[in-house]
C-alpha cells in the first residue's frame, strides 16, 4: 500500500544489473523500418511498416506513459501481415508508430506547448507526409487522449480512432469524485463499478499523477539521474496496471519491462516525457464530446477503470464498436497482443 515492495525492486534490479542484454531488443528494433522526421522544429522518431496485402488501411498507433513504442513490439506484425498471423488480408494494416514528443528516440521539446492538441495535429502532418490522405488513430493512455484530440480538431484525413482508456466520466460524476462524495444511488452495477475503481484511484494511486501534473521537473531529477528510482517509479505502474494481481511478471517478462526502463534511461527521458502531464494538466478519465467522428471502444478489465457503454454512448455520438475483453490490463497490446489484434481488426472493420 506504500509503493514497490522491495524485494521485487531488488530482484529486478539484480536481474538488471547481472543478466539484461540491452542488444536483444535493440536488434528487434532495428529489424523495423524507422525513421526520424523533423515536424514544427522538434524531431519525431517513428516506425512505418507498409502491409504486402493491397488496400491495406493505414493507422498510427500512440503509446502512453510509462511505455514507449515497444509496446506494440509484438503486433506489428499482426496488424502488417495478419495472413500470417491467423488472420485475413483484409484486416491488414499499414502501421505508423511514432514515439510521443519527450519520450524515446523522438525530441525533446525546448518549449511549452507540445500538449496532445498540437502532438495530434504533428501526427496529421506526418499522415500526409507519409502518403495517407484516409487513416484511422489507435491509441491507450496518452495514445488515447492524443487520438480524442485528433477527433476533436477534426485532423484532415481521419476517418476514425479506436482507444483502449477511454476518456467517458460524466460531468456529474467527475464533479461527485473531485469532491471525494460518495456514489450516486441511482448506478448501474457496471457504472458503480467504475465508479468505485475512480474513487480508488484517485484517493490511494494517483500521487505520481499529480506530481507530474504540477512538478515534472522536480521528480525528472530524480528520474534522469538515478536508474533505481526510475526503475522504482516505472516498475509500480506495471505491478499496479497490468492484469496481473499486482505480480506483473505473470504478464510482462523481467526482459520487456527492462527493455521499456532501459529506453527510459538511454535517452535521458524521464523528465521529459513527465511533461506531457503538465502541458494536458486534465483529467484523462472525463468525458469528451466527439458528435460525427466514428469511436471505437475495447475496454480491457486491468484498465484503471472499465468505462460502462452507457458513459461511452453519451459522449462518442457515433460509437460504431463497444467490446469488453476477458483479459488484458492498461499495457493491452504488449500484455495480450492476439486479443488487441483481433479487436483492433474488429474495430475498424467497418470503415474499409
Amino acid at each position: 500500500s506504500q509503493g514497490v515492495q522491495l524485494a521485487k525492486l531488488q530482484d529486478l534490479l539484480r536481474y538488471w544489473m547481472t543478466d539484461y542484454n540491452w542488444r536483444k531488443v535493440e536488434a528487434k528494433l532495428n529489424a523495423l523500418p524507422m525513421f526520424v522526421t523533423e515536424i514544427d522544429g522538434l524531431a519525431i522518431h517513428f516506425i512505418h511498416v507498409r502491409s504486402r496485402h493491397e488496400n491495406a488501411m493505414p493507422m498510427i498507433m500512440t503509446h502512453g506513459w510509462p511505455g514507449s513504442i515497444l509496446e506494440f513490439m509484438k503486433v506489428v506484425g499482426p496488424l502488417t501481415d495478419p495472413t500470417a498471423h491467423g488472420g485475413a488480408a483484409e484486416d491488414a494494416f499499414h502501421l505508423v508508430v511514432p514515439s510521443i514528443p519527450g519520450f524515446g528516440f523522438s525530441g525533446k521539446p525546448t518549449e511549452a506547448g507540445w500538449g496532445s492538441d498540437r502532438i495530434g495535429r504533428a501526427w496529421g502532418v506526418l499522415m500526409r507526409r507519409l502518403g495517407y490522405d484516409r487513416y484511422v488513430s489507435q491509441g491507450g493512455d496518452c495514445g488515447s487522449v492524443i487520438s480524442h484530440r485528433m477527433a476533436l480538431q477534426k485532423v484532415a484525413g481521419l476517418i476514425g480512432i479506436h482507444v483502449t482508456m477511454p476518456g467517458t466520466v460524466p460531468t456529474e460524476i467527475a464533479a461527485i469524485l473531485t469532491a471525494g462524495g460518495p456514489a450516486p444511488s441511482d448506478l448501474t452495477e457496471k457504472e458503480s463499478a467504475a465508479f468505485e475503481a475512480l474513487d480508488t484511484f484517485y484517493k490511494d494511486s494517483s500521487g505520481y499523477a499529480a506530481m507530474m501534473v504540477t512538478r515534472p521537473q522536480t521528480i525528472g531529477y530524480s528520474l534522469v539521474d538515478s536508474p533505481v528510482g526510475l526503475a522504482a517509479w516505472i516498475y509500480e505502474k506495471f505491478a499496479q496496471w497490468t492484469y496481473s494481481g499486482g505480480d506483473p511478471e505473470r504478464v510482462l517478462t523481467k526482459d520487456e519491462m527492462l527493455d521499456d526502463i532501459s529506453l527510459y534511461w538511454l535517452t535521458e527521458s524521464g523528465t521529459s516525457a513527465a511533461q506531457i502531464y503538465w502541458e494536458d494538466h486534465s483529467n484523462n478519465f472525463n468525458a469528451v464530446d466527439i458528435a460525427d467522428l466514428p469511436v471505437a471502444v475495447t475496454v480491457f478489465p486491468g484498465e484503471i477503470y472499465c468505462a460502462p457503454r452507457s458513459w461511452a454512448e453519451r459522449c462518442y455520438h457515433n460509437l460504431i464498436y463497444f467490446h469488453e475483453a476477458k483479459t488484458g490490463g492498461h499495457f493491452a497490446a504488449w500484455e495480450q497482443p492476439e486479443i488487441f489484434a483481433q479487436e483492433v481488426r474488429a474495430a475498424f472493420r467497418s470503415l474499409r
